[in-house]
């Protein structure tokens, strides 16, 4: 892993979880956006911008993204990658299985619940790229680390992992 980058601090009943709440949950996609443009501002004006070859959202399940309509992490990466100038793409990496919420799990659970469920698509997209994972809130790292093994085991140069925030274990 070469870079973990979060943007903000996820406190239970915080202003960053009612956030959250608001992209997941009602609809409010462009919230998404806008913190990706402004992360991505931020880390352009740190020399992150030349760090990264593509942007890689965490995926839903499609039964998920039919339900919802869209997937949060996609919002964020788009985001970013206006004020980075570095590629996204929402079909490089995969979810093959439907699974459980991880929000209850333990972190031995949440490892078990995505250990093997990620996939790459085309395996010549990520070939030897530096790939940018985006989630929205990283708690024990297992579904971003269970994405770095599919990409990494596929092909890709590197990994780093950027989320919208960091809960406090």
């Amino acid at each position: 892993m070469r870079y973990s980058l979060s943007y903000l601090r996820f406190l239970r009943r915080g202003r960053v979880q009612h956030l959250l709440h608001q992209l997941k949950y009602q609809g409010q996609r462009d919230i998404g956006r806008v913190l990706g443009r402004w992360y991505g501002t931020e880390l352009a004006d740190h020399g992150f911008a030349t760090e990264f070859d593509l942007i890689v959202p965490v995926p839903l399940h499609p039964s998920k993204l039919a339900k919802r309509g869209y997937n949060q992490s996609d919002t964020f990466a788009e985001g970013l990658s206006m004020s980075l100038q570095v590629p996204w793409s929402a079909t490089a990496l995969r979810r093959t299985e439907h699974t459980s919420s991880q929000t209850q799990k333990n972190r031995a659970e949440r490892w078990q619940n995505v250990a093997e469920v990620f996939e790459v698509n085309q395996q010549a997209d990520i070939l030897n790229k530096r790939i940018l994972i985006v989630d929205d809130v990283l708690t024990t790292g297992a579904t971003l680390e269970a994405c770095a093994t599919a990409l990494l085991a596929a092909g890709c140069s590197q990994v780093s992992i950027a989320t919208i925030a960091c809960a406090e274990n």
